[in-house]
């Protein structure tokens, strides 16, 4: 208790100093601020005290106690200072381990930057958002249009069974007809574009959606790196 009092006259004290002394700026040739903290600092410093005196606990183990908060607290800090360099490690570590999931970054004119990873197979691909909904499609820079699967078209919210298919699309699997919708809102990481016109293959004359040159092609450039795909808005 004699601790704990000694920590409230040291925050009384340093609070009446603070008041006499704030018109001129600084306390003991120390600024209004940094005395303030210091006050509020030993105030804490002896109230800890106080706690670790009456707890009864060995010296050496609250040695190791505070040891072990000092460490969780200093990782907080460090976790929370450099929150953004942690999270585009995540990023890159996601997109490695699933290639279409986008990396997204800004540059210094604050442009979104997103990085695409190869799969296996030599292609690349990408997550993109249609309408607020997630589907994989293949990057076709020599593809005019994006062009979605009967059943992508579905999942985003188009009925193919209410779709007209007269218009002939080039496939792998030869010429296809595919009709013409409008997506409100397309995004490939930060990269957002809306009223964004589509295609829908018919169904089963396609095996995997792509991203075409009408999305591709809006933005100010892009180019490959050895495994990766940039794309900047």
């Amino acid at each position: 208790m004699r601790v704990l009092w000694i920590g409230i006259g040291i925050l009384a004290i340093g609070l009446i100093l603070l008041v006499a002394f704030d018109d001129r700026g600084e306390v003991l040739g120390l600024s209004t601020d940094s005395f303030g903290r210091l006050v509020y600092l030993s105030a804490l410093g002896a109230v800890l005290c106080a706690g670790i005196l009456a707890s009864g606990q060995r010296f050496g183990q609250t040695v190791r106690t505070l040891a072990v908060w000092l460490l969780i607290i200093l990782a907080l800090m460090v976790g929370y200072e450099y929150r953004y360099e942690l999270q585009d490690v995540a990023s890159r570590v996601t997109a490695g381990a699933v290639p279409p999931s986008p990396l997204s970054m800004t540059d210094d004119d604050g442009r979104a930057i997103v990085t695409l990873q190869k799969r296996m197979d030599g292609h690349f691909e990408a997550n993109v958002s249609i309408s607020g909904t997630t589907i994989r499609a293949m990057v076709d820079t020599g593809a005019t249009t994006t062009v979605l699967t009967a059943s992508d078209a579905a999942q985003v919210g188009f009925d193919p069974q209410a779709l007209v298919f007269n218009i002939p699309v080039s496939t792998a699997n030869g010429v296809a007809n595919a009709a013409r919708v409008v997506a409100d809102e397309m995004a490939v990481g930060a990269i957002v574009r809306t009223n964004v016109p589509l295609l829908v293959a018919e169904s089963g004359r396609l095996g995997q959606s792509l991203l075409g040159m009408n999305f591709i092609g809006t933005l100010s450039g892009f180019d490959v790196r050895g495994d990766r795909l940039v794309l900047r808005d």
